[in-house]
C-alpha cells in the first residue's frame, strides 16, 4: 500500500505540470511532509498538513464530479489536474510556518507537564495565507493557471485578514464569480477540516 507522501507526489506529478519536481523538492526542504496542519486545531500533529491536503484533495474530486454529474457543461472549467493543483498545495505555505515549541499544560491530576506543541511565524515572508503558498509555487517554477492562483489565493475567503478591506472584498467577489475551482477547494478545505479532521 502506498503510503500518504508517496500519494501526494504521484497526484501531484500526473498533473504533467511544468515545474513539479521543483515544488516536490521545495516542499521536501521545508519540511512539508512532516509539517502539522495546524498549531491546535485539526491535524495539529507530525504528518499533518499531508493528511489534510490529500483529505481536501479527495474532498475536491468528489465536489468536482458531483458538479460534473449536475452541470455537465462546467466540467472544462473544472480539469482534474487544476484541482490537483488546487487542493493539494493550497496550504503550501504552513510548511514554513509552524515551528515546534515545548508548551505546558496541566494533567488530570492537576500536575504541570510539557508536551510538544507548534507556534506560528510568518516572519520570514509576512503576506498572507493564501498569497504566500502562490509565491511559493511559483518561485519554485510551478506553471499555474490564473484559475488556479486565485483558487489558492483566496480559499480562506473570510478568515483572511485582508478580507477586511473594501479593495479585498471587491476582488474576492470578482473571483468566486470567474472561478468554479475557488469554490470547490474552498468547500473541500471547509469539509475536511471541519468534518472529516474535527
Amino acid at each position: 500500500m502506498m503510503n500518504n507522501k508517496d500519494y501526494f507526489i504521484q497526484i501531484l506529478k500526473s498533473t504533467g505540470r511544468e515545474g513539479v519536481d521543483e515544488v516536490i523538492a521545495g516542499l521536501e526542504a521545508l519540511g512539508f511532509f512532516e509539517a502539522p496542519a495546524s498549531t491546535v486545531f485539526h491535524l495539529n500533529e507530525p504528518g499533518g498538513l499531508l493528511q489534510h491536503s490529500l483529505n481536501v484533495y479527495r474532498e475536491a474530486m468528489a465536489i468536482r464530479e458531483k458538479q460534473i454529474e449536475m452541470l455537465p457543461d462546467i466540467e472544462p472549467r473544472l480539469p482534474a489536474d487544476s484541482v490537483a493543483i488546487g487542493a493539494l498545495q493550497h496550504d503550501t505555505c504552513k510548511a514554513a510556518i509552524y515551528k515546534p515549541v515545548e508548551k505546558w499544560r496541566k494533567d488530570a491530576q492537576g500536575r504541570w507537564e510539557s508536551y510538544r506543541g507548534y507556534e506560528v511565524d510568518y516572519s520570514d515572508l509576512p503576506v498572507g495565507h493564501g498569497e504566500k503558498s502562490v509565491i511559493m509555487l511559483l518561485r519554485w517554477g510551478l506553471r499555474m493557471t490564473d484559475d488556479e492562483i486565485l483558487a489558492i489565493r483566496w480559499h480562506m475567503d473570510a478568515w483572511d485578514v485582508s478580507f477586511q478591506s473594501s479593495e479585498a472584498k471587491s476582488n474576492i467577489s470578482t473571483a468566486k464569480g470567474m472561478c468554479p475551482l475557488l469554490s470547490v477547494v474552498k468547500a473541500a478545505d471547509g469539509l475536511a477540516s471541519f468534518i472529516l479532521e474535527a
